[in-house]
């Protein structure tokens, strides 16, 4: 009842047949962002595009400047001298078959998966438990490479994956309400920056259509699509 009642005062201080400016509209959310813990503020944007065609999905990995402020967990799949260097690097879990029987008996303890490219015969076996996870590792995503250091380092480090969903839309935390409202926009605008230079070639007439951001708990504050850009 307490969020219901602290849900409607927040929309009656937004203008719902306004689009915001994105800094104004940041302002916005993070002022309504009450709650008792540090909630996420997340950006969302609607695209011109159908995800059903392989020449219209839009799938990529974008590093925010100012992090997430979330604290991601990385697991591993690699084995000797690469094995060792995941856990020198701060990987949370590491393994080989080990790790695969774990995933096999539901046990994923991890946010994000990386594996060097001789585990890929093993990862690929678990193709039907991590990617409905959105966790399977894939070269074009950075996420399967012998730069296991440096792939660990991206994911802790603020990297956020995007993939388009069914109904076009694409979104992705942008940060915490407790960052200050110019890191929270320059995050956004790298979020942005991003889904807009992985414009797919199949893509048709507008393809950024709607923008909203919006906190854990609080509603969606339209956005102007031109103001995306700085």
């Amino acid at each position: 009842m307490a969020h219901n009642k602290r849900h409607a005062a927040a929309a009656a201080t937004i203008d719902h047949n306004k689009n915001y400016a994105l800094s104004a509209a940041i302002a916005v959310v993070k002022q309504n962002a009450k709650a008792k813990f540090d909630e996420t503020i997340e950006i969302s944007m609607n695209l011109g595009i159908d995800p059903r065609h392989a020449d219209q999905m839009v799938r990529g990995l974008v590093s925010l400047p100012n992090g997430t402020g979330k604290t991601v967990r990385v697991g591993v799949f690699a084995r000797g001298a690469k094995a060792e260097e995941a856990l020198a690097a701060g990987a949370d879990v590491v393994g080989a078959e080990d790790l695969a029987e774990k995933v096999q008996a539901g046990e994923i303890n991890f946010d994000r998966c990386i594996a060097s490219p001789d585990m890929m015969a093993l990862v690929g076996r678990l193709g039907k438990i991590l990617g409905p996870r959105g966790l399977m590792p894939n070269p074009r995503l950075g996420t399967v490479t012998m730069d296991v250091k440096g792939a660990i380092a991206a994911a802790k480090g603020g990297q956020v994956e995007f993939r388009a969903e069914k109904a076009g839309i694409v979104h992705a935390g942008i940060g915490k309400a407790s960052f200050p409202e110019d890191k929270l926009l320059e995050n956004a605008r790298a979020f942005a920056d991003a889904i807009v230079k992985a414009k797919p070639t199949g893509a048709k007439g507008t393809y950024v259509q709607k923008v909203a951001v919006s906190s854990t708990m609080g509603p969606g504050v339209r956005v102007d699509v031109a103001t995306l850009t700085a």
